[in-house]
């Protein structure tokens, strides 16, 4: 291929990194057109191969046959959540809808489906390994689910409807972004920042200063401005206007979600009933753990009966609180995060801030390398040379410390910035397993929107902050250690309610002092984190778990009433989120608060019908780690287990089964119940 579209060169960057450092805007639409264009002629090949369908010359030339096109996309679509301005941001309505016509026009070709249905339908007489098998069931269904068995009619039907949702969704994630970003509160007058601490006054000085506004404090709803103004600010006013700005995002206004929403759902009704299916929900689960919406909506359930007592519990103590201290008649929503903090600080004895200064990041950030390393035999060795597509990020070669082998390459992206969305996810760049015919190591990246530094101290975290950093270095290590033939079974690709369990059992090491002791060191006296803070922190880790569990639940059947109703009986957003968060609520609804107009994660992201998968995997991940405290934190047997039978399979299995293989029976039901101190 001659050209000088860098990202359709050879990458020549250590291990075939991406080479962030020369791709421009310009460059993403002309070489997703190239990499579409030698998708369809490898497909075109598949087609005329006069030979018998088989494994090789149908499910592993599919497997191979997008290959360019799908890393050309992947690239953009990690680059549009994590550092996209303006004029990347404008390419989602074109890139999206073309490689959501490329996956149609596979998956709806007769002539390809009738070859992977040959091979499916005879594979009991092929002689197909393990993995083999997986994939070939993978393929096949994903044409069914596609819509291969439809009707021509049908068929136009669905492509239509998936080249809608190509745009929708970017769409709506757009207007999050967007409407978190126009939300500015500039403060001149010492009263109304009084009761915050002094580094987050520093880091909101230094913005307003960046902006044009020096001698001002700017707060904006990115998390790590946002949350501690709610938690420290004593001006009640003001903690109202923060959290409706942030309850109202993209409801009303010039970035409403309303119409996104109603029609997002139509669509995705509309072609789970085209497959067959009751609708999305029902379509949905029937690939996961779950199996169906009566499991999931009975175990919110449970949860729900036994977290509610507790959650009305946590809320009138803190009214109480509250009534005692202030003399505050009616707590409100605003008002949770500010006594939560003056609560906990009466009955555990500290708070938030006594734990920031022994969480430097870059010292949290070797912690999670050291825990990587006594679990997994793991090291990591910065590499400056290999490009970042932003200067703060940072890139990694990690490396097995005994046999000395290469296992691939982990990038960094902490910090907050307009171009960035909300939260913190782990991606990747280059998948595990066979491309272009080799066996490739993955290129695996984390993104947070953590507290920056600011001019006089380093970047030093919450204690929520870390945990984050935990969870999303499990991703990665789901990620790193994969060891599977097939890069659509490598890694994190596994059932969507599984998918959370390395990820979320990380989180408990952060909260061990085993785990703490390795890496939280005061930033400016090197001195370990105290023993009788670390057991403070311990005692405190049931505080509010019933209000903190019903949230959750709320959200899980939230979204599960979006994608189990029939759409055309909603027309009012507002009124449709209220009537499916009522049991789960411990304070009345907010006018002009609504929280499906920013629910990126269901109506942006994959978990449509799929929200109830965290607490799910909770449950793993408490079962999962009593195994760990019964054999010992950094017990080699158990993390060995861990790691063979669950971090380095992907989806080469049925999660169950590999659970088993690492447990040795089911989870544990009650596990989660009896962490949270519930039962």
């Amino acid at each position: 291929m001659n050209t000088t579209n860098p990202l359709l060169k050879p990458f020549t960057n250590k291990d075939q990194a991406t080479p962030f450092d020369l791709i421009k805007a310009e460059h993403y639409l002309p070489a997703v057109d190239e990499a579409v264009k030698i998708a369809k002629e490898n497909i075109a090949k598949i087609k005329a191969n006069t030979a018998a369908p088989n494994f090789e010359n149908t499910i592993l030339a599919l497997e191979a046959a997008s290959e360019l096109a799908e890393r050309v996309s992947g690239i953009y679509s990690n680059m549009e959540v994590a550092n996209a301005d303006e004029a990347l941001q404008a390419l989602a309505k074109d890139i999206y809808p073309k490689m959501s016509a490329l996956s149609s026009d596979v998956s709806l070709d007769a002539e390809i489906f009738q070859r992977v249905k040959t091979v499916y339908d005879q594979r009991a007489s092929m002689n197909l390994n393990a993995e083999q098998t997986r994939l070939l069931e993978k393929t096949y269904l994903s044409f069914t689910r596609n819509g291969a068995l439809l009707s021509a009619t049908d068929k136009e039907k669905m492509r239509a409807i998936d080249q809608e949702l190509a745009v929708l969704s970017p769409k709506f994630s757009e207007n999050v972004l967007k409407a978190t970003n126009a939300f500015e509160m500039y403060l001149d007058n010492k009263d109304d920042v009084a009761g915050l601490p002094e580094g987050i006054l520093e880091g909101a000085a230094a913005m307003a200063e960046a902006k044009g506004q020096k001698g001002k404090w700017l707060f904006t709803l990115s998390i790590p401005s946002y949350l501690p103004f709610l938690t420290y600010a004593k001006n009640r006013t003001l903690r109202e206007k923060m959290w409706r700005a942030y309850a109202g995002r993209a409801y009303k206004g010039e970035f409403d979600n309303q119409g996104n929403i109603l029609k997002i759902i139509q669509l995705k009704d509309q072609r789970a009933k085209l497959l067959g299916f009751k609708d999305c929900a029902d379509f949905v689960l029937a690939e996961r753990m779950a199996k169906n919406p009566q499991t999931v909506m009975g175990f919110l359930n449970k949860l729900l009966t036994a977290s509610k007592e507790a959650g009305k519990k946590d809320v009138a103590e803190l009214a109480e609180y509250a009534k005692k201290h202030d003399g505050l008649t009616e707590i409100k929503p605003w008002d949770v995060a500010y006594y939560s903090e003056k609560l906990k600080e009466e009955k555990y004895s500290f708070n938030e801030e006594d734990l920031r200064p022994f969480f430097k990041l870059e010292n949290v950030v070797e912690g999670v390398f050291q825990h990587a390393q006594k679990l997994y035999g793991l090291t990591f060795k910065e590499n400056k040379e290999i490009p970042g597509y932003h200067p703060e990020v940072k890139a990694y070669e990690i490396y097995e410390e005994k046999s000395g082998k290469y296992m691939g390459l982990f990038y960094t992206d902490f910090f907050p910035r307009e171009t960035k969305k909300g939260g913190a996810w782990m991606t990747q760049f280059r998948s595990q397993g066979l491309i272009n015919g080799e066996m490739k190591r993955p290129h695996v990246s984390i993104v947070c929107n953590f507290t920056k530094p600011t001019p006089t101290k380093p970047s030093l975290l919450t204690y929520d902050e870390v945990r984050t950093l935990f969870h999303e270095f499990g991703h990665a290590l789901h990620g790193m250690l994969s060891e599977c033939t097939y890069t659509t079974l490598s890694g994190t690709s596994v059932y969507w309610d599984f998918v959370e369990l390395p990820s979320q059992i990380m989180e408990n090491w952060a909260g061990e002092k085993e785990g703490l002791d390795l890496f939280a060191r005061h930033y400016e006296t090197g001195e370990k984190m105290p023993a009788e803070l670390i057991a403070k922190v311990k005692a405190s880790q049931q505080f509010q778990a019933g209000y903190m569990s019903c949230r959750q639940i709320q959200f899980g059947l939230m979204d599960m009433a979006w994608h189990s109703t029939d759409p055309s009986t909603i027309s009012d957003v507002d009124a449709f989120e209220d009537k499916a968060t009522a049991e789960t609520r411990l304070f009345p609804k907010m006018e002009g608060a609504n929280s499906s107009c920013s629910f990126s994660h269901i109506f942006a992201g994959g978990y449509s019908a799929g929200y109830y998968s965290y607490k799910w995997a909770e449950v793993l991940d408490a079962d999962a780690f009593e195994y760990f405290k019964e054999k010992g934190l950094f017990d080699p047997e158990v993390a060995k287990k861990f790691k063979d039978n669950i971090l380095s399979r992907g989806g080469t299995e049925h999660p169950m089964e590999l659970y088993k293989k690492f447990r040795g029976r089911e989870p544990d039901p009650n596990a989660l119940l009896r962490r949270e101190g519930l039962i």
